[in-house]
């Protein structure tokens, strides 16, 4: 490792660092040269420093990133902070932050839904800008029946519900508990139920 600490400061000084710092973009370097210790075979006739380059660059970019993904979503929350802020008749600022988490806690859960959900789920809510849409409105836009669109709204209320998808958004609201989950659970079934019965909702 200290032999080619060299190798990680050429690489490093050689991205392009964004939001992170160049500390933090060493750190990520060294363990990029970690495992290409660890991945190194002197047989395949490849110089280390050839080998090891990419697996430094791949793991400082991979840093680089995250602090960019970070770095947005604390804009993000800022901005959200701001904006509810303005509306909050006590000004409490740390109402405003708690507020502003969850709004971009339920964002980020969002954005995570697969494609078709996502729009449904953005359109029908009136997400993103847009003013908020009937199913059956959304259905003829896009060439589905009523009771399909219903089928691919139930369908992102449940992904949303489930544990996996919604334990940072349900930790800030408190309702974290087994029981929160099991009458999530218990509701995502009843909807399967009608809309296997062909009720849609």
């Amino acid at each position: 490792m200290a032999a080619h600490d060299g190798l990680v400061q050429v690489v490093v000084r050689r991205q392009h660092l964004g939001p992170l710092r160049f500390a933090d973009a060493l750190q990520s370097g060294r363990i990029g040269l970690w495992h290409a210790i660890m991945g190194y075979d002197p047989h395949r006739g490849y110089a280390f420093s050839t080998y090891a380059w990419p697996c430094i660059a791949r793991q400082v970019w991979s840093a680089v990133e995250q602090a960019e993904r970070d770095d947005q979503r604390g804009l993000q929350e800022s901005d959200a902070i701001a904006r509810i802020a303005a509306v909050c008749p006590d000004g409490d600022p740390f109402a405003a932050a708690e507020a502003a988490a969850i709004c971009v806690a339920l964002a980020d859960l969002v954005a995570r839904l697969p494609q078709p959900l996502h729009d449904v789920i953005v359109l029908h809510a009136g997400l993103d800008g847009y003013p908020p849409q009937s199913l059956a409105s959304i259905g003829r836009s896009v060439g589905l029946t009523r009771e399909r669109m219903r089928q691919v709204h139930v369908d992102a209320l449940i992904w949303l519900r489930q544990p996996a998808h919604s334990q940072h958004l349900r930790s800030l609201l408190g309702r974290h508990t087994l029981a929160d989950y099991q009458r999530a659970q218990a509701q995502s079934d009843a909807w399967l139920e009608r809309r296997r019965r062909g009720h849609g909702r």
